[in-house]
């Protein structure tokens, strides 16, 4: 199923130059909107807090991927099989992605503290995913799970913030 989904979507790439550029520009150049996204919330004063826990979230979902690719490897979807690849990667395991940890922790933090803003950076998020098996270099799965870790740590880490600073209040 993980890859009749990918091939469904990768077979796609290579027919239509126009629409491969997009999704290469996504694939590559999306963090930094979200990194310009960081730097005008850091400088704006009701968004210092959202713009702190979302670069601790990212930082998390870095240390995350970092642990789970000492223990686990998986293989790139071109390393196996013979797959469109768009653009050139490296051959480091498939699982998780850090694209998609990343954007994915940012957006998650925004989502938390602004629905509205949060929802279209969920969205970058999501077409960050796609592009990543639209070049050819993530299964679906990896996708989803990468989403779902960077989501859980996000939560988690507004959690444990919303109960220290109760705490420290009192």
């Amino acid at each position: 199923m993980n890859y009749k989904v990918f091939k469904t979507i990768n077979q796609l790439s290579g027919r239509c130059s126009p629409i491969d550029w997009l999704m290469i520009l996504i694939s590559n150049k999306i963090r930094y909107v979200f990194i310009f996204v960081l730097i005008f919330m850091r400088f704006s004063n009701s968004y210092k807090k959202v713009s702190r826990n979302a670069v601790i979230s990212a930082g998390l979902t870095l240390f995350i991927h970092t642990l789970v690719k000492m223990v686990y490897f998986k293989p790139r979807p071109f390393v196996k099989r013979q797959v469109g690849i768009l653009i050139p990667s490296k051959m480091d395991s498939s699982f998780p992605s850090k694209h998609t940890l990343l954007v994915f922790a940012v957006s998650t933090t925004i989502f938390l503290y602004n629905r509205i803003f949060g929802s279209i950076m969920w969205v970058l998020s999501l077409l960050t995913g796609f592009s990543r098996i639209w070049v050819g270099h993530h299964y679906p799965s990896d996708i989803i799970g990468s989403a779902f870790i960077a989501t859980m740590t996000s939560i988690l880490l507004d959690k444990i913030s919303s109960c220290t600073n109760y705490f420290v209040r009192r």
